[in-house]
């Protein structure tokens, strides 16, 4: 009767993580608009906030490896990415008709094009990296109320959820195999306060590793997903 009762509460828990999943998905669009609205506010003069209005996060994104790595090609910025050479070309040709970014041709090699921000568009990338640091700011300070267990869990969490299809589930052996391997960690956890010491340098250290947007979506998950307190 108990194992029945636990496998209830088990499905409606899973049941109401997905409908959360599905939630964030629309929270991260009204984000999404949110930081367009912040960065157009924020521009130093009329002509970046209207050129603002314009730019995509992809755009954006190509615009600030452009500025980190110049000169770079679009060989570089699409591995950096993952986009297509196709998407990278598109981008780039709509960055430079706007004045954003200009194309430098290599002596002797007419097929390979190196890419260069223009005045214009360090402007636009420093107003885009001041999102960022404020959006730093704001999830390190929402992850402060944590303790390091509820971070280390969060850390397995988010690590186990990149590495898996959800599409492709696993077998209910490999569940099984998870869950006692998540069990082993909590055990260690809890019983030796050395390591956890160590551990937390590690989870610190990962953490600093994410940028800003994953940051931003490790604090919604926080949010609405793993910390969440439902009743019965």
């Amino acid at each position: 009767m108990n194992n029945d009762l636990g496998k209830q509460n088990k499905d409606r828990l899973i049941k109401a993580l997905m409908l959360s999943v599905n939630d964030l998905q629309h929270k991260f669009q009204r984000e999404n608009d949110e930081e367009k609205q912040w960065l157009i506010q924020n521009s130093p003069t009329p002509l970046i906030a209207e050129l603002m209005k314009d730019m995509t996060v992809n755009m954006l994104h190509v615009l600030s490896a452009i500025d980190k790595l110049e000169p770079v090609n679009g060989i570089t910025i699409s591995k950096q990415f993952g986009f297509s050479k196709g998407n990278v070309s598109k981008i780039t040709r709509r960055l430079a008709d706007k004045n954003i970014i200009n194309f430098e041709y290599i002596p002797d090699n007419k097929k390979e094009v190196l890419f260069r921000t223009t005045p214009l568009g360090r402007e636009i990338n420093r107003v885009h990296q001041a999102l960022h640091d404020q959006i730093d700011i704001g999830a390190n300070h929402f992850l402060q109320r944590y303790n390091e267990n509820e971070l280390q869990f969060l850390v397995n969490a988010l690590q186990e959820t990149l590495n898996t299809s959800w599409i492709h589930a696993v077998t209910d052996e490999e569940s099984i195999a998870l869950s006692k391997r998540d069990m082993h960690i909590k055990v260690q956890v809890d019983t030796d306060k050395a390591e956890v010491s160590e551990e937390m340098k590690e989870v610190i250290e990962m953490l600093d590793k994410l940028d800003s947007r994953n940051l931003k979506k490790a604090k919604a998950i926080l949010n609405d997903v793993f910390f969440s307190v439902y009743e019965d």
